[in-house]
């Protein structure tokens, strides 16, 4: 059985480009047959959720550094959060590291 991932994507405010980019996630892991636990929120709740990866944009990367982030925690940053083969790209390698795929 393949383990479920969870994973956040997050934006400034937690809404529209978040929820967009999971819609692309979530297309890129269909594609690939992976089960994942996905969710967007904003940048402030993501360091409480604990999540296995976060993917947010480039842009958030000074943000995310002012953070404590759990060891668990992988982050991809991504310079278009709604591109499928940049998601793809950086996701793959992710995921047979945690041992998803």
């Amino acid at each position: 059985m393949k383990k479920k991932i969870k994973m956040l994507m997050v934006c400034g405010a937690g809404l529209g480009s978040s929820f967009a980019c999971q819609m692309s996630v979530e297309d890129v892991l269909n594609k690939m047959g992976v089960e994942a636990d996905l969710d967007h929120c904003d940048i402030s709740s993501a360091v409480s959720m604990n999540p296995e990866v976060i993917i947010t944009a480039m842009n958030f990367k000074t943000q995310f550094e002012q953070f404590t982030i759990s060891d668990t925690t992988t982050i991809l940053y991504l310079k278009n959060i709604v591109s499928k083969a940049e998601i793809e790209e950086k996701l793959t390698p992710l995921l047979k590291a945690k041992g998803v795929l």
